[in-house]
């Protein structure tokens, strides 16, 4: 039990301690249907759509993360957009996620809250710890089939923060 939360707590201060580091491999991420301009982020503030899109606010995982996210479609495509009050804290390989679960947190197991491989698809390099942010997502992914969006460490397997989609 102690070597337990001895190496959590290592992996912990590792985690807080790390820097962003920006990932290559992203065209080579077979969780990543955009292979084709994986920096396709843009910096924006939300607009203004249709009633049926979904919404949630960013809870903490790992790391304390605030905010909220909703998917939006215009002109045909989808996109996930962050509001300005988002908020996460630095790491190293930070990604943005569509996951499968309706509830990530009660799903995977502290500290880390690992996520598994075929329960998400990876939109985007995180561009920011904070503000509006704007992701589109590819057009082969079917939306319906993801509950939550979630703010990943790819190279820990740490979910930094999740927001369960509701209507």
């Amino acid at each position: 039990m102690k070597f337990q939360n001895l190496a959590s707590t290592a992996l912990i201060l590792l985690l807080a301690s790390c820097t962003p580091t920006p990932s290559n491999n992203s065209a080579n991420n077979p969780n990543n249907p955009n292979t084709s301009n994986p920096n396709e982020v843009s910096k924006t503030t939300p607009t203004a759509t249709n009633a049926s899109d979904r919404s949630g606010s960013f809870v903490k995982a790992e790391v304390p993360t605030e905010g909220k996210v909703r998917i939006v479609t215009e002109n045909g495509k989808n996109f996930i957009e962050f509001d300005r009050s988002f908020k996460t804290d630095k790491g190293p390989d930070l990604v943005v996620v569509l996951h499968r679960s309706r509830d990530l947190l009660k799903e995977t197991k502290p500290p880390t809250y690992s996520i598994k491989e075929g329960d998400y698809i990876n939109i985007s390099p995180l561009q920011s710890t904070n503000g509006s942010q704007k992701y589109e997502i590819p057009s082969n992914v079917q939306v319906s089939d993801f509950h939550s969006v979630a703010i990943w460490c790819k190279q820990f397997n740490a979910t930094f923060g999740t927001a369960s989609l509701g209507s």
